[in-house]
């Protein structure tokens, strides 16, 4: 160390000599270049780079990567300085990184996509590198998924630089495509070399890029902008092979996936045509696509196998499978197609009738029964041209044909096809029961496991509880254990680097894991523990569970004696039995322990108050002694209830829909309840007598709350109330999961009332068949619990009907889906009880018909009786609309039902 001091010093004393300007020169262009990143200066950065040898340029590396690590610790405060500095970093390493994996892992860095997409600078200083090491390159950015689509031109740089094969990454493909749908489509393909490798690769991309998709929908086929259009016209021009895109779209279409994904083969296929020659070759995949296509793949190749059976060119065996395919489809259009063929192949070949029949009865169990009509007349035609065992084998399917065409199946079949008339008996789904919550980790290392699964997936209840039981449970037995095991596991999580990561909310069991290795600042703990009473519909619940984090955080912190939470469930819906909740507090009390205020509030709101057990747990809890064990008995024993009052505002029509969307019309009006408002945290004090407005438009993001109930699960009604808004945002909006809430709600315990059924109504009407079955599930279990006031849901949904929250579509798909689990009788109960309001209408709404189908097959099917005010008058009006054929059909029904009921 000293004699190299010394030598630089008499280095300087020598004055500027050449040996000294060569051993200083390079060091000073390093620093030129160090400063202009570090202000970034990216405009300077190519300049400096062409000043730099290779020694330079190596020695600049380790700077540039410490600064990079440097920069990513800024905090929000210097974005903008960041994002600069970040510009120059990016083409400053990837000017000196000489090899090319480091090269491509530096320039693909996650860090520099946030800055921007600046591809040509950093193919500027990469221009003077040989093609070799610019292919390398090229190839390992075109694998990064994100950066290949994103900063396509960089890597297409790259490509055009090297002169090396186009890789046809999928991440590439898409950036490509979004690129050429920007220009003249057919002309830019046409001029693009990459043209005939890549669009053999868009054609097998299993997710087609959202640019491609939009283009290749019916409409506008004008090659400038229509995929489809321009590939068929380059496919004529011999630019591309007409068979690999034949093969290509044909092998795409049979792997199936969604209708947006096949939109590009599909129309391709049908631009381009197929010769007779490929129908008769390609029978085997026509068939594929007829039995498992989405609907409009399997519409095209159902035509292309019509044209081939009516030619005579589709051997009847292969016509009877795809029949069998067809009719066991739910599209009421492609299965009238198929029965209108099978007719049409029948009065051309008579003969093929007992290998075509049997498959047609496929079609008497279809849910419509106009279908069903269809079908029994088809083999009634041809019913001469069968032997008897085939006859035998079509009268005994025949019972499955709804009740309205019985009468004309054993017209045509004779008695065989009555069946045996077995009394009608409802099916319910079984009650479920309480499940036990498994008990608390009882190892540092089970708990360990135990918050690395919530900190990944912290939307799982028991899971959160169980863990955050555990923190506090083994923070005061084994604090040294389990703070070294937390360091250990979440050492390089970002919430566990210093900052105040907790400035806005706890984020979840994260603050109180930093509050166990004192990364989470006690002050700001101390501030979220004095939050106050909940200030909108979103914040009730919300502001409970954020209430029992602070404060766990804070026993956690604070080294407090807690030996355990109160209010860790014992059952999956969240609630506590009795006799447990008192044998804690009575453990709390031998170790001289006060509970802490917001979990023994929560502990109090989830102690089951009914069921055995409950009476000797509030003696138990009285001869206790502490006050907190008074509380509990008081609690137990008092004949009160949290149920708010509900109801619905009338407050004039929305500038944009002619109507207030259903959150921002509803109002909770809470009893007066003296002992929350005196004896809970402020956290809780909105259940003890405030009104508030439940609107969807407050600060809070919309979203799933798999917590909120177990905040109140012995309170559906109020439950209902909050995740009401949740609920409707699937009927109103296009939210998709928004009915999981409902799910709890059926499964809880507390009385079922108004808000309950409105959540339901609201649920069955989703947008997404998802939601309406999970609606439809809830449905089931009120009514095998006893507790489904079908009266009061009617009448509810009539009016969400009227007022277009509920489509009616989407109530018949809901119903017909509940009626089809056995619960006919459940489904009428309901249906008829809102049918009137819409009978009533000027206009018939349009799914009227729908609903009343599926009505006529409740009542068919579980012999109601009675009169409908409305429907006489609708089965009078002219016409053969659905709404006038099933009103009929449900007419009918209801007069057979009371014959029966009289008899």
């Amino acid at each position: 160390m000293t004699r190299i001091g010394t030598d630089m010093h008499a280095g300087a004393d020598a004055g500027p000599g050449p040996a000294t300007a060569t051993a200083t020169a390079p060091s000073a262009q390093v620093e030129q270049l160090l400063d202009a990143v570090r202000q970034g200066r990216r405009g300077d950065v190519p300049g400096l780079l062409k000043a730099l040898d290779a020694a330079g340029r190596k020695a600049a590396v380790p700077e540039l990567k410490r600064l990079r690590k440097e920069v990513r610790g800024w905090d929000w405060g210097r974005w903008r300085e960041q994002q600069r500095v970040r510009g120059a970093l990016r083409l400053a390493g990837a000017g000196c990184i000489t090899g090319a994996a480091g090269a491509a892992e530096w320039i693909g860095g996650r860090d520099f996509q946030e800055w921007g997409n600046e591809g040509g600078a950093v193919l500027g200083v990469l221009a003077h590198r040989d093609h070799a090491w610019l292919t390398e390159v090229a190839r390992r950015l075109a694998e990064r998924p994100t950066l290949a689509e994103e900063e396509y031109g960089l890597v297409h740089g790259l490509v055009l630089l090297t002169g090396c094969p186009a890789p046809a990454t999928d991440a590439y493909v898409r950036g490509w495509t979004a690129d050429m749908s920007r220009r003249n489509l057919v002309a830019s393909l046409r001029q693009d070399p990459q043209t005939p490798v890549l669009v053999p690769r868009l054609l097998d991309l299993t997710e087609t890029p959202d640019a491609v998709a939009w283009q290749s929908a019916a409409g506008s086929e004008d090659q400038r902008s229509h995929w489809p259009s321009a590939l068929a016209a380059l496919a004529g021009e011999g630019l591309l092979d007409r068979a690999e895109l034949v093969d290509a779209c044909v092998a795409r279409l049979l792997r199936g996936g969604r209708p947006r994904d096949l939109r590009l083969p599909l129309a391709l296929f049908q631009v381009v045509g197929a010769t007779e020659e490929e129908r008769r070759a390609r029978i085997p995949d026509w068939l594929g696509m007829v039995a498992d296509g989405p609907s409009p793949v399997a519409a095209h190749a159902q035509e292309v196998l019509a044209g081939l059976a009516l030619d005579g060119a589709l051997p009847v065996r292969e016509l009877a499978e795809m029949s069998g395919s067809v009719l066991f489809r739910t599209e009421k259009k492609l299965v009238r197609a198929q029965l209108t063929l099978l007719s049409k192949v029948l009065r051309q070949a008579p003969g093929a009738a007992a290998e075509l029949l049997p498959v047609v009865m496929d079609a008497f169990g279809h849910e419509d029964t106009a279908i069903q009509e269809r079908a029994l007349k088809l083999v009634g035609r041809h019913l001469a041209g069968v032997d008897e065992q085939v006859r035998e084998e079509l009268a005994g399917a025949a019972v499955l044909l709804s009740p309205v065409h019985r009468a004309a199946a054993v017209e045509l079949f004779g008695a065989a096809a009555e069946g045996d008339a077995l009394p009608y008996e409802e099916v319910l789904p079984p009650v479920p029961e309480p499940r036990t919550v498994a008990p608390t980790a009882g190892s540092v290392a089970e708990l360990i496991e135990d918050l690395v699964t919530v900190v990944r997936r912290p939307g799982e209840p028991e899971e959160f509880e169980r863990a955050l039981d555990g923190l506090v449970r083994h923070a005061h037995g084994d604090r040294a254990a389990l703070t070294t095991a937390v360091r250990e596991t979440f050492g390089d999580a970002h919430w566990m680097n210093g900052g105040d990561h907790f400035a806005y909310g706890p984020q979840g069991i994260m603050v109180v894991i930093a509050a166990l290795t004192g990364t989470a600042r006690v002050s700001r703990i101390a501030d979220g523990r004095r939050r106050g009473t909940a200030s909108c519909g979103h914040a009730g619940p919300t502001g409970v569970v954020e209430a029992r984090l602070w404060e766990a955080a804070w026993l956690v912190a604070s080294s407090a004696p807690v030996p355990f939470l109160l209010a860790t469930p014992t059952l999956h819906t969240g609630a506590i039995d009795a006799p447990v909740l008192v044998e804690r507090l009575r453990e709390y009390r031998e170790a001289g322990v006060e509970p802490a205020p917001v979990d023994l509030a929560q502990a109090l709101l989830r102690v089951r108050r009914s069921g055995p057990g409950v009476s000797a747990a509030a003696e138990g809890a009285a001869a206790l002694g502490t006050r907190a064990g008074e509380r509990l008995a008081a609690w137990l024993t008092a004949d009160v209830s949290l149920a708010p009052g509900v109801r619905f505002l009338d407050r004039g029509p929305d500038i944009r829909s002619g109507r207030w969307w259903l959150a921002d019309r509803v109002v909770v009006a809470f009893r007066e309840r003296r002992t929350i408002r005196e004896e809970f945290p402020p956290p809780f004090q909105w259940l003890g007598g405030e009104s508030t407005e439940v609107a969807r438009r407050c600060r809070h993001w919309s979203g799933q709350h798999p917590h909120w109930p177990g905040v109140l699960p012995q309170d559906r009604e109020t439950l209902a109330v909050w995740l009401l808004p949740e609920v409707g945002n699937g009927s109103e909006w296009d939210a998709r999961g928004s009915a999981w809430g409902l799910t709890p709600l059926a499964e809880g315990e507390g009385p079922v009332g108004p808000a309950v059924h409105v959540a339901l109504a609201v649920g069955l009407g989703g947008r997404h068949a998802e939601d309406r079955l999970t609606a439809v599930d809830a449905l089931l279990v009120l009514a095998a619990r006893g507790e489904l006031d079908a009266a009061a849901l009617g009448g509810r949904l009539g009016l969400l009907l009227a007022e277009g929250t509920v489509k009616p579509n989407r109530l018949a798909d809901a119903s017909r889906t509940a009626a089809a689990t056995g619960a006919y009788g459940t489904v009428w109960s309901v249906l008829g009880v809102l049918l009137p309001g819409l009978l009533a209408a000027p206009k018939p709404p349009r799914g009227l018909g729908e609903l009343l189908a599926v009505a006529a097959e409740c009542v068919e099917r579980c012999g109601a009786g009675g009169t409908l005010p409305g429907l006489a008058e609708a089965a009078a009006r002219a016409g053969s609309s659905q709404a006038v054929v099933q009103a009929r059909r449900l007419l009918s029904a209801l007069g057979q039902g009371a014959d029966q009921t009289a008899s």
